[in-house]
């Protein structure tokens, strides 16, 4: 029983099928494990009451011989993103704190399912940032080195997930939330085509919202690829496939993106990458170097799709201060600012609406040349973050800076190059750890498919990760100890 924890969620459940180990006894582990690990602090908010009393009820239905879902009695926990009954519904915010939360629509399914609910995982403040501190609930870290970070907005998910407190979760992104973390921590998550999955129950946009967010999604996290699928199953909103083949490796058509002018990438990073897209060449894929878009146009597009977004959670005085900001901005860029500087970003948060059907238009015009790739090949596979997981950093956004293992420096918002195809075009990708850089840390890449297309991406990640494995155990002596 030791080592149940060890053991994907899919194990884990058949643990308890065969009776080896209690619902129970599985919730105590989890439990006993994030003491363990508190250093991370990733489980940030509990309702240990009311888990161990459904723990005790699945584990009476089942000696009774009573039919029970299929995630019956498996303990997971839930970003602090969604509402979940009996659980503080934050997303880092204090005011938002001691609302009273009703199951999101996701939680609902999984707990529907059988599965049970016992913690909430940590977030940046509404989500917005690729660390994961709040002054709610503090600072999560990395359990490959606690000096770094795990990722955001899904960190506290990833490095529980990492370190075994939980073998599910559900996160979102928006930005990269659901693949960065992953990328990060050394695990797995899908980040499902756009409306897949509801949003219903999710923060931000402000509690009660009923529309849902363009460019944002929810997903799953595990620590194998069979383990997402399973979860995407029991939480889509379209049929998706409880198991389904691995894809046969020889033959497989890649694109692999690892090249782009406007896109820095660490030298580590790419070194992971391009060994990555040699081990599929060697495993019989029909690897071919491309790139799929038209960058500049897509990032340009991507950012006021985005910021048109977030704009909507800034407070009433900071958006009229970018209203202020405007004519200032509009001059910096005649004079050729850096579109991802502080004049572009003004100008991306107080867009018209003229603006945004301009960057729509361009995001549509790009799908279809997305698309022509697509008819060419089965998946591409691009990095997800430009370096591995970096030092925690509190400061200002626009004083923060991402240095990369040749001593360069890039800009923070580098962060939203790599992942911003999959999201402005609501495509599905998959994460897959690929290996660890240089400096001991894990590196992750997306397997990204056509629209609607999670079936296949998922199919090509277990494909991959039979073949050459995945989930990448942090040392034993970090992960939070």
């Amino acid at each position: 029983m030791s080592d149940i924890l060890s053991l994907d969620a899919l194990g884990q459940l058949q643990a308890l099928v065969t009776k080896r180990i209690s619902a129970v006894e599985l919730l105590e582990a989890a439990i006993a494990r994030r003491q363990e690990t508190k250093g991370l602090n990733a489980v940030v908010a509990t309702d240990l009451t009311a888990a161990r009393e459904r723990a005790r009820t699945v584990d009476e239905r089942r000696i009774a011989g009573e039919p029970l879902g299929p995630f019956a009695g498996l303990p997971m926990t839930i970003k602090d993103t969604f509402d979940v009954d009996g659980l503080p519904a934050s997303a880092g915010v204090k005011a938002l704190l001691n609302r009273t939360a009703h199951d999101a629509e996701v939680v609902a399914r999984a707990r529907a399912a059988g599965a049970i609910p016992w913690g909430k995982t940590n977030v940046p403040v509404m989500a917005g940032d690729w660390q994961s501190y709040n002054d709610v609930y503090g600072t999560t870290n990395n359990p490959w080195d606690v000096t770094r970070v795990p990722g955001g907005s899904s960190g506290g998910a990833a490095a529980a997930l990492s370190v075994g407190i939980t073998a599910l979760e559900i996160g979102s992104d928006i930005g990269g939330s659901l693949r960065v973390p992953a990328n990060f921590c050394g695990v797995l998550s899908h980040k499902p085509t756009w409306g897949l999955v509801s949003q219903s129950g999710h923060v931000p946009p402000a509690p009660g919202a009923y529309a849902a967010r363009d460019l944002n999604v929810v997903g799953p996290m595990a620590r194998s690829a069979r383990d997402l699928r399973l979860l995407l199953s029991v939480i889509a909103q379209g049929p998706i496939a409880p198991k389904a083949q691995p894809a046969a490796l020889k033959g497989l058509k890649v694109g692999l993106w690892i090249d782009e002018p406007s896109f820095p990438l660490d030298p580590e990073v790419k070194a992971v990458v391009e060994a990555f897209g040699a081990r599929l060449a060697g495993a019989g894929c029909e690897v071919e170097t491309i790139r799929p878009v038209d960058a500049p146009a897509l990032i340009t597009a991507y950012t006021t799709l985005l910021s048109s977004v977030v704009a909507t959670d800034l407070p009433t005085k900071v958006q009229a201060d970018m209203q202020r900001l405007r004519g200032m901005a509009k001059l910096a860029m005649r004079f050729g600012a850096d579109p991802m500087g502080w004049a572009g970003q003004v100008l991306a948060y107080s867009a018209t609406h003229a603006e945004w059907l301009a960057a729509h238009e361009t995001r549509e015009r790009l799908a279809v040349q997305v698309k022509a790739t697509f008819d060419k090949r089965d998946v591409i596979i691009a990095p997800i973050s430009p370096v591995t997981a970096f030092p925690h950093d509190h400061k200002p956004f626009q004083k923060r800076v991402l240095k990369q293992s040749d001593g360069k420096t890039i800009p923070y918002v580098s962060m939203l190059n790599w992942i911003a195809l999959a999201t402005a075009l609501g495509l599905p990708a998959t994460v897959l750890p690929a290996g660890l850089a240089k400096s001991g840390r894990p590196v992750g890449v997306q397997i990204i498919g056509p629209h609607g297309g999670d079936s296949r991406t998922l199919a090509v990640a277990e494909g991959i990760e039979e073949a050459f494995g995945g989930y990448l155990k942090p040392p034993p002596e970090i992960g939070g100890r």
